[in-house]
């Protein structure tokens, strides 16, 4: 493993898999080129009705920034499902997280879930067996990985290899990602 003090200017990236049930997160050190392994973790969402589980969402990812002080953020974009509620409930999990990454300052990059496959393990259709042997290829860990951090950890990674592909536009970063494209059928497809 190549020491740390080697890489000019390291960045403190932390990447978000947000959900209803489950929202993995990781944080890495990155230079653009390596990647560090930080932190990772899962959190299991709490919560009596809904709403609670919401604020429970953005309050322990309020404490994993706080406490890992991230300089970049990435979450995953909300995909399209058969079950409108699902999706509903997913994209009001992603806001949580999102407005406790904001509320401290910081700015948030979206990655389509294929966009970080394809980062990660080369292939946008991988499943995520495939993921999380890649991403502790990656980061040279020992230990298994729980799903929902991997995927946390694999948007880190993929917003860590395509920073140098962003356009800085006063205080908001555009991702040079492919757009999602909308084609026959329903819905959008990536």
């Amino acid at each position: 493993m190549r020491d740390r003090t080697d890489s000019p200017a390291l960045v403190r990236v932390m990447g978000i898999d947000p959900g209803s049930v489950i929202t993995g997160y990781g944080v890495i050190e990155t230079d653009g080129i390596k990647s560090f392994h930080l932190a990772h973790g899962h959190i299991r969402v709490k919560g009596e009705t809904f709403m609670h589980r919401l604020g429970h969402i953005h309050a322990a990812i309020g404490e994993v920034v706080a406490e890992w002080r991230p300089a970049e953020v990435a979450i995953e974009q909300v995909f399209l499902s058969n079950n409108v509620m699902s999706a509903l409930k997913l994209g009001q999990a992603r806001g949580a997280a999102i407005t406790a990454v904001v509320s401290r300052a910081i700015g948030v990059s979206e990655y389509a879930p294929r966009a970080v496959k394809q980062v990660v393990t080369g292939s946008g259709g991988s499943d995520k067996a495939q993921v999380q042997v890649m991403v502790r290829a990656m980061l040279e860990l020992s230990a298994e990985l729980q799903a929902d951090a991997a995927d946390g950890l694999a948007i880190a990674i993929c917003h860590a290899h395509s920073r140098g592909r962003a356009l800085v536009s006063g205080a908001a970063t555009v991702s040079r990602l492919p757009a999602r494209r909308r084609t026959r059928g329903r819905g959008l497809r990536r």
